[in-house]
């Protein structure tokens, strides 16, 4: 697959920014990336509201080999085969995915830390200024008064 197949293939969405990632291409929209082309197939990202639909077709999770295991990567599901033929219907998934994709972009943004916002709600400590009490100065802090006044 190539930029030029994968323009085209989302051209019913709408218009994809497609960049170089691992061995194959991200596909993002405004910066979140919804899909993957990588080792010949076209991965769709997928959450709990959306992973039903991608079993119901027969399709599967991502996953790579390492030296010592297989690692299931079940935000990306493959692209069923018949879509690469439907261009609607594949434009909705896709929607699905990028929606999904918000959602964990979401997810991700740090929460606030208990601490910082009871320093925020606390009131400013407010210095009370006593009247008519004189304080006297610290030593070595004392003026010297002239003999003649």
């Amino acid at each position: 697959m190539d930029r030029d197949f994968l323009i085209d293939l989302f051209s019913e969405f709408g218009p994809v920014t497609i960049r170089r990632m691992f061995s194959g291409f991200g596909i993002s929209v405004d910066g979140i990336n919804f899909a993957l082309a990588l080792r010949g197939g076209v991965f769709l990202r997928a959450d709990e509201q959306s992973i039903s639909r991608f079993e119901a077709e027969g399709a599967r999770p991502f996953e790579y080999q390492t030296k010592t295991k297989t690692v299931v990567v079940n935000s990306y599901w493959q692209l069923p085969v018949r879509l690469y033929d439907e261009p609607h219907e594949l434009a909705a998934w896709a929607r699905a995915a990028l929606s999904a994709a918000q959602r964990a972009a979401l997810a991700k943004r740090p929460k606030p830390r208990k601490g910082a916002k009871a320093a925020r709600v606390r009131p400013k400590e407010v210095v009370v200024k006593e009247v008519g009490v004189k304080r006297r100065p610290a030593p070595g802090k004392l003026k010297k008064r002239n003999a003649s006044s």
